[in-house]
Protein backbone atom coordinates (compact mmCIF):
# COMPACT_ATOMS: atom_id res chain seq x y z
CA UNK A 1 0.00 0.00 0.00
CA UNK A 2 1.57 3.33 -1.01
CA UNK A 3 2.10 6.06 1.54
CA UNK A 4 0.01 9.15 0.77
CA UNK A 5 -0.32 12.62 2.23
CA UNK A 6 -3.32 13.01 4.55
CA UNK A 7 -2.39 16.66 4.98
CA UNK A 8 -0.05 18.19 2.42
CA UNK A 9 2.37 21.04 2.98
CA UNK A 10 0.86 24.52 2.88
CA UNK A 11 2.45 27.79 1.86
CA UNK A 12 3.92 29.43 4.93
CA UNK A 13 5.01 33.03 5.39
CA UNK A 14 8.33 33.46 7.12
CA UNK A 15 10.24 36.27 8.73
CA UNK A 16 13.87 36.56 7.70
CA UNK A 17 16.24 35.40 10.43
CA UNK A 18 13.55 33.43 12.29
CA UNK A 19 12.75 29.72 12.29
CA UNK A 20 9.91 28.32 10.19
CA UNK A 21 8.26 24.91 10.50
CA UNK A 22 6.78 22.92 7.60
CA UNK A 23 4.59 19.93 8.52
CA UNK A 24 2.81 17.20 6.61
CA UNK A 25 0.73 14.23 7.71
CA UNK A 26 1.06 10.81 6.10
CA UNK A 27 -1.26 7.80 5.87
CA UNK A 28 1.35 5.46 7.40
CA UNK A 29 3.24 5.96 10.67
CA UNK A 30 7.04 6.17 10.53
CA UNK A 31 7.21 6.16 6.71
CA UNK A 32 10.52 7.37 5.32
CA UNK A 33 10.34 11.07 4.46
CA UNK A 34 12.92 12.83 2.29
CA UNK A 35 12.87 16.63 2.31
CA UNK A 36 14.01 18.35 -0.89
CA UNK A 37 14.54 21.83 -2.21
CA UNK A 38 14.22 21.54 -5.96
CA UNK A 39 16.36 18.54 -6.91
CA UNK A 40 18.62 18.80 -3.83
CA UNK A 41 17.95 16.50 -0.85
CA UNK A 42 18.18 18.39 2.43
CA UNK A 43 20.36 16.94 5.18
CA UNK A 44 20.01 17.51 8.92
CA UNK A 45 22.31 20.36 9.97
CA UNK A 46 22.37 23.54 12.04
CA UNK A 47 20.13 25.02 9.31
CA UNK A 48 17.68 22.12 8.76
CA UNK A 49 16.08 20.05 11.49
CA UNK A 50 13.93 17.06 10.55
CA UNK A 51 11.45 15.56 13.01
CA UNK A 52 9.00 12.73 12.66
CA UNK A 53 6.51 11.37 15.15
CA UNK A 54 3.98 8.80 14.04
CA UNK A 55 2.31 10.06 10.88
CA UNK A 56 3.52 13.68 11.18
CA UNK A 57 6.76 14.78 9.53
CA UNK A 58 8.23 18.22 10.17
CA UNK A 59 11.04 20.28 8.70
CA UNK A 60 12.30 23.22 10.73
CA UNK A 61 14.41 25.80 8.87
CA UNK A 62 16.49 27.88 11.25
CA UNK A 63 17.63 31.41 10.40
CA UNK A 64 15.33 31.53 7.38
CA UNK A 65 16.43 33.52 4.34
CA UNK A 66 14.63 34.45 1.09
CA UNK A 67 16.69 31.72 -0.65
CA UNK A 68 14.86 29.13 1.47
CA UNK A 69 11.60 29.78 -0.41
Amino acid sequence: VPVLFKQALENTAMEEGKSVSLRCELTKADATVVWKKGEATLQASAKYEMKQKGTVAELVIHNAEPEDA
